[in-house]
């Protein structure tokens, strides 16, 4: 007697059947969509994790949480080739390890940081990229194609523009994506820096998170237009406007942004509409407590990241309703949320990040005064 096939298993396989629109998602396959999801599921976990490890009194210094904001960063790294360059923020800390993780989460040649190395800078480890100096983004890889991150945003954008100008003189053809807050769009370095990108038609994606909350200032006290896209018009670039909580709305926007710089056209704008779930960083969730108010909270995290993207693969019949179920982060904060609520392979892969930085040592103490001030070699 045949065997009747599982209906859930084969829409899982399925790709969705729907009108071509032209966009580019839908040169995604199943097993991307489902990829997208596994990394929306691993920013969310990496998040949650270091909330929780410092609770628990097992992690010092500041966190600056991307919870909610995830669809940007995944969105954004997925269109990009393994040799284009990112430059992330303080926001940004998953960046470092999903730059190029579609190679493979455990392939040791793709060009991203290991999760051993993050934890490790968290932790403030030996085994760290900044060496202990810092415990948090300060941190990049000319190896992994990672610009330095900086405190100062905007900040980035120059050397970012001379990282692909430098690029383009030797016969390459890498893009840059920089990540700022919209209230970055405010300071003269800012413009200094995408005007000098649009007058060389440098490949400079700038990809703006609009959270609405620059620190404590709203998003009305920072740009005087509805979009902060609408600032492109000045440069005479593309402005485009994504749903920060949709990763494929990024994707596709993103992707749009690189293939008009790569073609040689120069560079763009994305607007990523999104909100902040926490305070500026978690020295500040109880003062954003009183300058947000409650029913602002709620809506601007009513579209939770992970959520959206289950919705779009069942209606698309490549998620089982039952599949979606079996791990419900989306829609719960930081002490809501528990390991059953992420994939095994999620949570067995970040574990393995945060024992390996607990298990490393820290640095001598004498390490301290090297790299300071020019040394003989000799």
């Amino acid at each position: 007697m045949a065997k009747t096939a599982d209906p859930d298993k084969a829409a899982q396989k399925t790709a969705p059947s729907q009108t071509s629109t032209g966009l580019p998602r839908e040169a995604l396959s199943p097993e991307d969509y489902h990829e997208l999801l596994m990394q929306l599921y691993l920013a969310r976990y990496f998040d949650v994790r270091l909330i929780k490890e410092k609770k628990r009194g097992r992690l010092r210094g500041t966190l600056y949480s991307s919870h909610n904001q995830e669809a940007i960063l995944v969105g954004a790294l997925y269109a990009l080739k393994s040799t284009d360059w990112i430059s992330p923020i303080h926001r940004d800390m998953p960046a470092f390890f999903l730059k190029d993780i579609k190679a493979g989460w455990d392939n040791p040649d793709r060009l991203g940081m290991s999760i051993e190395e993050v934890c490790s800078q968290v932790w403030g480890r030996v085994d760290s990229p900044g060496r202990a100096r810092d415990n948090w983004s300060h941190i990049g890889s000319r190896a992994n194609k990672i610009i330095h991150s900086t405190s100062m945003l905007a900040g980035t954008i120059p050397v970012a523009a001379g990282v692909v100008y430098a690029d383009r003189l030797d016969g390459g053809d890498a893009v840059v994506v920089t990540f700022n807050g919209e209230g970055s769009t405010s300071q003269g370095v800012f413009h200094e820096a995408v005007n000098f990108a649009a007058v060389h038609k440098l490949p400079v994606i700038t990809i703006v998170e609009n959270n609405h909350w620059a620190f404590g200032t709203p998003v009305e006290l920072e740009c005087p237009t509805p979009d902060v896209a609408d600032r492109a018009k000045g440069y005479g670039i593309p402005g485009f406007i994504a749903d920060g909580q949709d990763v494929l709305d990024v994707y596709d926007k993103v992707s749009m942004a690189i293939d008009h710089a790569r073609s040689g056209k120069g560079p763009s704008i994305v607007e990523c509409k999104t909100f902040r779930a926490y305070g500026h960083g978690d020295h500040d969730d109880d003062r954003a407590a009183k300058y947000r108010p409650d029913d602002e909270v709620a809506k601007g995290r009513s579209r939770d990241p992970i959520g959206v993207m289950k919705n779009q693969m069942i209606e698309s019949g490549m998620l089982a309703k039952k599949d979606a179920m079996a791990h419900p982060a989306e829609g719960k904060g930081a002490g809501e949320v528990t390991d059953h609520d992420f994939p095994e392979k999620v949570v067995k892969y970040l574990s393995a990040g945060v024992d390996f930085a607990l298990k490393s040592p820290v640095p001598d103490a004498e390490e301290a005064l090297k790299w300071v001030f020019a040394e003989d070699e000799d």
